[in-house]
């Protein structure tokens, strides 16, 4: 690298990192279950990132990681396959430090994500199957002066899952003046596979016995492979944006995964409405996805007369959502009936108890 290289890189990483310096950490909202069950759950809200979802954290650990180690230079044109949330962090970035930014994205992209990957100067390219995403990237990314940011191979690579404000470290630190402040688990999605990733290595590494849950929407390769204890597993494709992936991505860990359950779609529909209509906070579809998770979890625990906590996220802000998960014509063309899961959840909520024939 050329010393005036060297110099632009360093003013990058100045740049980068006093974004996250400016940022206050993310709120962590207590959900309203009923005290006397001994049972506390949390959602901590990554929605209020400058570019409103978890993939902050990862777009900023992958521009950080790809400046120390060389990879992004001045002249550099970077691209991503990604399905939405990803690639509007990375492009926010990439204009931050005056780079241009592709995204490769499935053409099923919701068009707000799409308008938010452009506001922030980015180019998208969008491909009729969702598969041949990477493929694409892949051979942009092979161009003189390019870089493929590849976060489905790195995400568990570039976080620092020992601390230095990575997610993990955030959500003990804010539970330690709580009632129960070593939460019983941490229930996350997984789309990269790098949040569960970092999340697992981190109680590993500070000797915790919180166990991480994974929850797999329908069409994902995820949860087959952690069952099956194979890494050859395939799916048709996710239905809920930002988690579960046709195949099984390189940066998903399952040895540091405790329980996974795949979560009907119309179940985190359901779950996410009522998270609006209860408590305000308005989320993705992905956000339902954990809420499932953790109820059933919650009643496994009061079924047993445990007490503790849970921690679980809420990985964006509904406004992207408005014409998908929260429109019924759009929910019902897509065979998605949530009013059995509504009446689930709402069964829990009052009686503690999960039961699916409701």
């Amino acid at each position: 690298m050329r010393i005036e290289d060297r110099s632009w890189v360093e003013n990058a990483l100045r740049i980068v990192e006093a974004d996250a310096n400016r940022s206050a950490d993310t709120h962590l909202h207590p959900f309203p279950l009923p005290a006397e069950w001994g049972i506390d759950l949390y959602l901590k809200d990554e929605s209020v990132h400058p570019t409103g979802s978890l993939k902050h954290r990862l777009a900023r650990s992958l521009f950080l990681f790809g400046l120390a180690n060389g990879d992004i230079g001045p002249r550099t044109t970077l691209v991503e396959a990604s399905s939405g949330s990803t690639a509007v962090s990375e492009a926010y970035f990439a204009r931050l430090i005056g780079l241009e930014f592709v995204a490769v994205m499935p053409a099923t992209t919701s068009p707000t994500k799409i308008a938010l990957i452009e506001r922030y100067g980015g180019i998208c390219r969008l491909v009729e199957h969702s598969g041949a995403v990477y493929d694409v990237a892949e051979e942009l990314g092979a161009q003189k002066d390019w870089l493929y940011l590849d976060q489905f191979t790195n995400a568990s690579v570039v976080t620092d899952w020992r601390g230095n404000n990575s997610i993990a470290a955030s959500i003990f630190d804010q539970m330690a003046l709580e009632r129960f402040p070593v939460p019983t688990w941490v229930v996350v999605g997984a789309g990269t596979g790098g949040t569960s990733a970092t999340i697992g290595r981190y109680c590993r590494y500070r000797r915790v016995p919180t166990r991480v849950c994974v929850v797999d929407p329908e069409g994902s390769a995820f949860f087959e492979a952690w069952r099956d204890d194979t890494r050859d597993a395939v799916g048709s494709g996710s239905r809920i944006e930002g988690i579960g992936r046709p195949r099984v991505e390189p940066s998903f860990v399952p040895a540091v995964i405790e329980h996974m359950m795949q979560i009907p779609d119309a179940a985190s529909v359901a779950a996410v409405r009522m998270l609006d209509e209860v408590t305000g906070l308005h989320a993705g579809g992905s956000t339902g996805t954990n809420l499932v998770g953790a109820f059933r979890l919650a009643a496994d625990m009061k079924a047993r007369g445990e007490q503790g906590s849970i921690v679980t996220l809420l990985c964006d802000g509904g406004e992207r959502y408005e014409g998908t998960y929260y429109d019924d014509a759009w929910v019902t063309s897509r065979g998605m009936h949530p009013d059995a899961h509504r009446a689930c959840i709402d069964h829990f909520l009052a009686t503690g108890v999960w039961s699916e024939s409701v």
